[in-house]
């Protein structure tokens, strides 16, 4: 029996998995009709991807009541709209369960951020 094949295989693994680069993303689980997840359209949503932490952790929109896609893992259920978690390479990482409002919002992502060793210097 030959190890080349189970070799090869080994590599491709081992290749894969170092050169993969951590993907941040925030997933903001929502429902029609969510005032609270209005609000946040009104007072982030235009500006989000034009910040560093958009630019680190770009948005990915989820209805709540929809399948949970197989590319995301979820460390418990979701409950509550509006609800951003932080996800790294489909696994979440920390949650913010509804929307503080504005000023709370950027301080709490931002401590997400910092705590899964996200970089938002730009």
């Amino acid at each position: 029996m030959s190890l080349r094949p189970i070799l090869f295989s080994l590599f491709l693994s081992l290749s894969s998995a170092f050169s993969a680069t951590a993907e941040p993303v925030l997933v903001m689980v929502e429902e029609q009709g969510c005032v609270w997840c209005a609000r946040w359209n009104d007072e982030i949503a235009h500006i989000y991807p034009k910040t560093t932490e958009g630019k680190a952790a770009p948005l990915r929109r989820m209805d709540i009541h929809a399948a949970t896609p197989d590319d995301l893992a979820f460390s418990k259920s979701l409950n509550f709209t509006p609800t951003f978690v932080l996800m790294v390479d489909g696994q979440e990482v920390s949650r913010i369960e509804g929307y503080p409002g504005e000023d709370f919002f950027w301080g709490l992502l931002g401590q997400m951020l910092s705590n899964a060793s996200i970089d938002v210097s730009g």
